[in-house]
């Protein structure tokens, strides 16, 4: 059997199972087995596949078919400009969150001394990715899961960052450690009733605690906002990734912990996604 009849057995079996990228999945998940992109994949659909890739594959599929997420099948996912590693422990990087660090860099010049924190860090890749391209700022992620905190702390040492950033495993409340110039958070931001309403792979296979937001959705915000007052130096800013319906909500809880001169920042979709105060 060669790539491309496996392939089209792969997107065969998706395709059956309802899942709406089944050529886009079957493709990601051979290309991890193979340990080539998915352009090479394309050049090179007349070669034969071994028996144990074969295995492998089918076994990859029988996941994704249940809905599981490919990321979490492959154990990792490009964000920004690089691969992190990830698992069902962190909430898989997303494209609307790249926004957020694209933001955080064009308020830092490349020489530039930022001491930065970032609250829910997960899997690391939103510090990771500003002290990747900012050489000379330093970083602290925080999280409360153990798991993701292990996690970051690998994805930070594969690209030799572990001198340039420290991972507490800590609830929020319980961090009271330095003053920073930034600080940057993706805080869960979906109200607790509409998690039954997402898609079958971030309902049953991501974190719950890194998706609800509480009753009303911004219970975290809330929370990451009235801490970030106190970690914050004084003209600091706070870049916050949002719910693009949550812009008024989001904007009034802000001006009552002290932050001001609110910038709103629209996605790749054009919808809100980001907001940047400044700590007056």
């Amino acid at each position: 059997m060669n790539y491309q009849e496996i392939l089209f057995e792969g997107s065969k079996i998706l395709k059956f199972n309802n899942i709406k990228s089944f050529n886009l999945d079957s493709e990601l998940l051979l290309s991890s087995i193979l340990k080539i992109d998915r352009f090479n994949l394309i050049l090179n659909l007349e070669k034969e596949i071994k028996n144990n890739e074969t295995k492998i594959f089918f076994d990859f599929i029988e996941r994704r078919k249940k809905n599981e997420p490919v990321a979490y099948i492959t154990g990792y996912k490009e964000f920004w400009k690089n691969k992190f590693k990830v698992n069902n422990n962190v909430l898989i990087p997303r494209p609307d969150s790249e926004t957020l660090v694209e933001q955080v860099l064009s308020e830092i010049s490349i020489n530039s001394k930022k001491k930065i924190l970032d609250i829910g860090t997960g899997s690391g890749c939103i510090i990771i990715s500003i002290l990747n391209d900012r050489k000379k700022c330093r970083g602290v992620g925080i999280d409360i899961s153990k798991n993701a905190i292990k996690l970051a702390k690998y994805n930070a040492k594969i690209q030799h960052l572990k001198n340039r950033i420290k991972f507490f495993n800590t609830n929020i409340d319980n961090f009271n450690v330095d003053k920073y110039d930034f600080i940057v958070s993706n805080p869960p931001y979906i109200k607790f009733n509409e998690i039954n309403g997402l898609d079958k792979d971030v309902r049953y296979y991501e974190p719950k605690v890194a998706l609800s937001g509480g009753i009303d959705g911004l219970s975290k915000i809330r929370l990451v906002v009235s801490k970030s007052s106190n970690l914050i130096k004084k003209s600091g800013k706070l870049f916050l990734e949002i719910g693009f319906t949550q812009t008024r909500e989001v904007l009034k809880i802000l001006q009552l912990y002290g932050f001001y001169n609110n910038r709103v920042i629209k996605d790749l979709g054009r919808k809100n996604r980001c907001i940047i105060s400044t700590k007056i």
